[in-house]
């Protein structure tokens, strides 16, 4: 089957990377931004929350081997979707918990995946559907961060580890090189 492309905001770029870099059946993840106005925005703009766009990242998967249902049921489990224009200590439109469809059928995969992650959560869930927009890659040093700068960033140090765990926790069969009995 032909690479799929799934588009996901889940705060913070650098975070979401992280853990679904780690998956197999996962070819890239980009970080970059969508869902704004602006053309061409840098880093410096979208964190400025006057854009419009979110962090998000960009993930080519091989869907023989990882489902976009499974996807989106590894983002729901790894970021907190019941928060409004934030993750944790970041604040703005720019870090929603959003999905980006590609098509018709994603979208429907998408709302499939609110439903069956609802359950997991006291508050409702807050992620939004938003149309397929503009996609504009973040500057090189965003990218693949936690393997290279992120290991020496504090807020990194705190974050993204018990992303990591939860991931291993919940789908450790869906990580690269994870053996099964």
């Amino acid at each position: 089957m032909t690479d799929q492309t799934a588009i996901l905001a889940g705060g913070c770029f650098w975070c979401t990377e992280a853990v679904f870099g780690q998956l197999a059946g996962v070819k890239s993840v980009e970080s970059g931004y969508t869902g704004g106005d602006m053309v061409n925005p840098t880093y410096k703009q979208v964190c400025g929350g006057d854009t419009g766009h979110a962090e998000a990242i960009r993930i080519t998967f091989d869907p023989d081997v990882i489902s976009y249902g499974d996807l989106l049921d590894i983002f729901f489990a790894t970021h907190d979707p019941t928060q409004l224009n934030r993750q944790g200590g970041d604040i703005g439109t720019q870090y929603r918990s959003a999905i980006f469809p590609q098509d018709e059928a994603q979208a429907a995969e998408a709302r499939a995946a609110i439903a069956r992650a609802q359950p997991d959560f006291a508050a409702p869930i807050v992620t939004t559907l938003e149309p397929a927009a503009d996609w504009y890659s973040a500057e090189d040093y965003h990218q693949d961060y936690w393997s290279g700068e992120g290991q020496r960033n504090p807020y990194c140090q705190a974050t993204i580890p018990p992303k990591l765990a939860k991931l291993k926790k919940k789908f450790g069969e869906r990580v690269q090189g994870a053996t099964t009995a």
